[in-house]
């Protein structure tokens, strides 16, 4: 009876295979197919000339969608482009209708996860692999999340972004983006990292008034455009690609190239069997308006090719003199100031004619300055380090480090302050040269002076000191033997070498239970009396971690800043010393969050340090107010949705994330995990709390659980800033560069989006 009722049911799949197969007639993957992890192995369309599978890249394999050009294949989509490149296993279409890739080491990434279960796959003509669910409708593709590429006929819709490559042989997200942007229709370009301003903008189409949100869409005849109001509003941004007669076949998509330049291609297949690809489109055209082509405190100039070069200007050198993109640092020294000092009476200017860089003023003279009161205001600024003249009105401002997006073009006189002889007077003969040299004349005797008097004071100080220490040892010897236990608690804690602490064991002979990183044992600590202490050795941490760090550090090779180390004090891999970082070092902490850094020895290889568990209990602030982090674990109520949810790569945008919290706690004065504690059935968080308080405008003082006077501007900025830290998506937070400039008040804070709902 039972059979009838069952072989129905066993049929199902069978036949919404063959109808998917009959409507899309290029369907050729079913539940449990597979391709094994070789470069080249895909699943092809009916064509031949797009297939999904597996291309090699930096350091293994990559899954992905690309043309099959020649004499190299040209990438259009990469799946979990952020993950680090591995090698064997297989990809296939699991009977729960997953997509997966299945490691030698048996572990799987997920490559896509539809909403509803997959039961078929197809690789199409136009570019775009698509899963399709019990019903025949699309549950999965490529075309609804671009990476770094439109196909024809594909779509960049409101509020969605395409981003950069590292390279061409690393498809990991890059430096640039470009943003559809939802709130206005406008499509700009920005440096990865920034917020959506102006000032951070390099290339836009314009469309900021239009009224209504736009999408981006190309067309097979190469034609680019701007569509929306339901298909009334069109802005075309290319023209129409011309027919070329000898072509068998013709693709054409829009990339957002490594360098920052939005280029539109055609590639044609021609009658004899090879490929031509063309340029058709470029924006910018000048390739020096990107902005971040070349880094900090350096500017771009086009060479007879059109192709950018970067320079320094006077008083700075190259980083790295093999990599002139990677920026220059002062040489002069100008901007180094010290408590109560002024300027620089060795410094000078250095002008620099028809320039442009980015305007972020530390001061501002009104319109009408001249030339020279433009850098007299610099030069008794002992925080100048540039000064930048507009010709048009005259209005001069005053810069500090780092200066940014410079090139050479523009509506800008730009004087750098520069090491070396005293500039010449603004006024004035010969006499006052004479005068000049006479003071100093004074001066240096003068100093020889007083140094020789401070010697003796020193010296006579130093005696006293060492009796007075001498004095005080004896005394702590006689406490000692008395009472040991009060020299314990008086005593400041002090460090301990391993051979010391493998003395107190006995080389670690008795056990006393294992933990999760490593096995605790007893010893003896005989220092003022004999003290029994347990002592944690750490083993597994410190076996993954240079596992781990050696894995990444090969996979980085020479590609980018998408792999992530996490340093716990330092790391020593081989004969390369790479980098030691004390997280006990001198900084603020959004200094230290903002500041990449470098490994030694690996050409080109750029990381970022991240923290991993940035809140109060871990930041330390000394007598001068300077603050110190420590500890790296993770903390609940500190943690970016993208840390505990899985919902992507964790890199330093999880640190701004906590920094954000830390920031509305320091305004609210009470924790966050207190507030969602407290909130009951309402979980009404610190960030809806503060973006409550941002909506009313309440008096500044409401916000505070304090009695001390603040500005309800100054507060407001905070939270704002505070605010965007915290977004849900990574990409909507800003840099750390970009928080410093805010909190200073250097960077316009935009209203932020409310918080995203709790789960």
């Amino acid at each position: 009876m039972a059979k009838p009722l069952d072989l129905p049911l066993l049929l199902i799949p069978v036949m919404v295979v063959t109808l998917i197969s009959v409507s899309f007639a290029q369907t050729n993957v079913t539940s449990g197919a597979s391709v094994q992890a070789v470069a080249g192995a895909g699943w092809s369309s009916p064509s031949g000339h797009f297939v999904f599978g597996f291309y090699a890249t930096d350091g293994g394999l990559a899954v992905g969608v690309w043309l099959a050009t020649a004499p190299s294949i040209t990438v259009t989509w990469t799946a979990s482009r952020n993950d680090t490149p591995a090698t064997g296993g297989a990809l296939r279409l699991t009977y729960d209708g997953r997509l997966l890739w299945t490691g030698a080491n048996g572990q799987d990434r997920t490559v896509a996860a539809p909403p509803q279960p997959a039961v078929a796959a197809a690789m199409r003509d136009d570019g775009n692999f698509v899963l399709y669910a019990a019903n025949a409708t699309v549950a999965w593709s490529t075309f609804a999340a671009p990476t770094d590429t439109l196909l024809a006929g594909q779509d960049l819709a409101p509020g969605a972004q395409l981003f950069s490559s590292v390279s061409a042989t690393s498809r990991a997200t890059g430096k640039y983006r470009l943003t559809n942007q939802l709130n206005d229709g406008n499509l700009v370009m920005y440096p990865a990292g920034t917020m959506n301003v102006a000032a951070a903008a390099y290339w836009d189409t314009g469309t900021f008034q239009i009224g209504f949100p736009l999408t981006l869409r190309l067309d097979a005849s190469g034609v680019l455009y701007l569509v929306g109001n339901n298909g009334s509003y069109t802005k075309n941004l290319t023209k129409a690609s011309a027919a070329q007669a000898v072509e068998q076949a013709h693709y054409h998509r829009v990339t957002l190239d490594p360098d920052g330049v939005l280029r539109s291609y055609r590639h044609g297949l021609l009658s004899s069997g090879g490929w031509k690809t063309d340029v058709e489109w470029i924006g910018p055209s000048d390739r020096c308006h990107v902005k971040g082509a070349c880094g900090f405190n350096s500017y771009c100039v086009l060479d007879r090719d059109a192709q950018p070069s970067c320079l320094c200007p006077p008083g700075f050198d190259l980083i790295d003199a093999g990599d002139a993109a990677g920026g220059c640092t002062a040489s002069s020294g100008a901007g180094e100031c010290t408590a109560g000092q002024r300027a620089d009476p060795g410094s000078s200017m250095a002008t620099m004619q028809n320039v442009s860089w980015a305007d972020t003023p530390c001061g501002v003279l009104a319109a009408g300055t001249s030339a020279a009161d433009c850098q007299a205001a610099c030069m008794s600024d002992c925080f100048c380090v540039a000064a930048l003249l507009d010709t048009n009105d005259g209005t001069c401002t005053k810069q500090q480090l780092p200066l940014r997006y410079g090139r050479a073009g523009g509506g800008y006189t730009m004087f750098v302050k520069t090491g070396g002889a005293a500039s010449p007077a603004l006024g004035g003969g010969g006499g006052g040269n004479h005068h000049h040299h006479r003071l100093r004349r004074a001066s240096t005797v003068a100093l020889v002076c007083v140094g020789l008097l401070t010697f003796v004071a020193l010296c006579a100080l130093l005696a006293s000191a060492r009796l007075l220490w001498l004095n005080q040892r004896m005394v702590r010897r006689r406490v000692a033997l008395a009472d040991a236990e009060a020299l314990d608690e008086e005593a400041p804690l002090r460090s301990y070498s391993y051979e010391e602490l493998e003395h107190a064991t006995y080389s670690f002979r008795h056990p006393l239970g294992r933990g999760a990183l490593g096995t605790v044992f007893k010893g003896t600590l005989r220092r003022g009396g004999e003290r029994t202490v347990a002592v944690k050795r750490l083993e597994k941490l410190v076996e993954d971690g240079e596992r781990e760090f050696q894995r990444e550090v090969r996979a980085i090779g020479r590609t980018s800043h998408r792999n992530l180390v996490r340093l716990l004090g330092f790391c020593h891999v081989g004969a390369n010393r790479l980098l030691v970082y004390d997280y006990m070092s001198n900084g603020s902490l959004a200094d230290f969050l903002s500041r990449p850094k470098f490994l030694s020895k690996i050409p080109n290889a750029y990381i970022w340090v991240m923290h991993c568990d940035v809140k109060p209990q871990n930041i330390l602030m000394d007598a001068a107010g300077t603050t110190k982090i420590t500890s790296v674990r993770g903390t609940r109520g500190y943690l970016a949705s993208e840390w505990y949810r899985g919902a992507g790569p964790v890199m330093v945008k999880a640190d701004v994330y906590s920094y954000g919290v830390v920031l509305l706690e320091t305004v609210a004065c009470r924790r966050s995990m207190e507030m969602e504690e407290t909130a009951g059935e309402e979980e009404r968080t610190l960030a809806d709390w503060a973006y409550e308080w941002l909506l009313v405008k309440s008096e500044a003082k409401s916000a505070m659980s304090s009695d001390e006077t603040v500005e309800a501007a100054e507060v407001e900025r905070v939270v704002r800033v505070a605010m965007w830290c915290v977004q849900a998506e990574p990409q909507s937070r800003p840099s750390m560069d970009g928080v410093i400039l805010m909190l200073q008040g250097r960077l316009e804070v935009p209203f932020p989006p409310p918080p995203p709902a709790s789960s």
